[in-house]
């Protein structure tokens, strides 16, 4: 209990010594609450953020956009959301990166370096849209578990790589085959070398799209780290999960793919409508595939105000 109020009193302290005031509401903090503006390194310097991107969260880290931000045409970087489930990888050797396709349903397993796919592949670049399957969760009623988004967890930049068909068929692919499942270099929360984070895929119709990309570049630049350099997945109009970051392998199943967050409720829908909150059996929920399509305002501002003259000289037509 000292300890706690120590640190309560230490973190208080300091917020009063940069903005020289008293922190409201200081007593009330969480039990082990640091304020963001305390947390080391800055989310908003690491990634390259603009400063008015949210965080919900740094274990792992995730961060969307507010609506007004997203009113580019083209998504830049500094406005793009982050959603992770692991580790981002902390050494990346791009000289050693390899990309392995294995499988029930390929022919012999194949490996990839990072240069052979940019030169033996022809490139493509598509501007696709990215949404994170949760986009919206905080306005469930009743409210649902996970990473409370609001309407900012979407994106629509432009990606440069090869397609992910060509890749496969280099393989070979099998009759056989059903689905395809990605495997990444992220770290689990606990370390454990022998736990995935996530593990998801696509059935092969998907897999096969032209605009299915195993993408190098994102806005004509690297893709930064946190979206996954040095190379992922991108599968638009599906739930971002399905676009894998820091891909280094995938499997051509035979069956749906069974990696962590595919199997019982997870990115998964009631396959019929059902009351809000009613519990829906596992075998009656349905994978989350093509996102129905959604609007939202960037312009004008939430809560943007006019000033009066400003409005007095419009009405006037000045």
């Amino acid at each position: 209990m000292r300890r706690r109020n120590f640190l309560k009193k230490t973190v208080s302290a300091t917020m009063v010594g940069i903005i020289g005031a008293e922190l409201v509401f200081s007593a009330t903090m969480p039990e082990g609450y640091i304020p963001l503006g305390l947390q080391e390194p800055d989310p908003f310097k690491m990634f390259n953020k603009d400063p008015e991107m949210v965080v919900l969260n740094n274990k792992p880290w995730n961060m969307e956009a507010q609506a007004h931000l997203l009113d580019d045409k083209i998504t830049p970087n500094k406005y793009m959301f982050i959603r992770n489930n692991g580790i981002i990888p902390e050494k990346v050797d791009v000289s050693g990166w390899t990309l392995t396709i294995d499988g029930e349903s390929v022919g012999e397993k194949r490996t990839y370096a990072l240069a052979d796919l940019k030169s033996k592949f022809k490139q493509y670049t598509y501007q696709l849209t990215l949404e994170c399957g949760g986009n919206g969760r905080s306005e469930f009623d009743p409210p649902a578990k996970g990473n409370q988004w609001t309407i900012g967890a979407v994106s629509c930049a432009k990606w440069t790589g090869v397609r992910l068909r060509d890749v496969l068929e280099d393989a070979g692919i099998k009759d056989s085959a059903v689905y395809i499942g990605y495997h990444a270099a992220d770290s689990h929360l606990s370390r454990d070398p022998k736990k995935e984070p996530i593990s998801r895929g696509a059935p092969m119709a998907k897999a096969l799209q032209d605009e299915t990309l195993l993408a190098f570049q994102m806005n004509e630049q690297d893709i930064p780290l946190v979206h996954g350099y040095p190379i992922r997945l991108v599968a638009g109009g599906w739930p971002a999960s399905v676009s894998g970051k820091w891909i280094t392998r995938i499997s051509i199943r035979n069956k749906v793919h069974d990696g962590t967050k595919m199997t019982g409720t997870a990115y998964r829908v009631p396959c019929n409508p059902v009351a809000p909150g009613e519990k829906v059996k596992d075998e009656d929920m349905c994978i989350i595939e093509s996102m129905p399509v959604k609007s939202l305002i960037t312009y004008p501002k939430t809560n943007l105000r006019r000033k009066k003259t400003e409005y007095t000289r419009s009405c006037m037509g000045g």
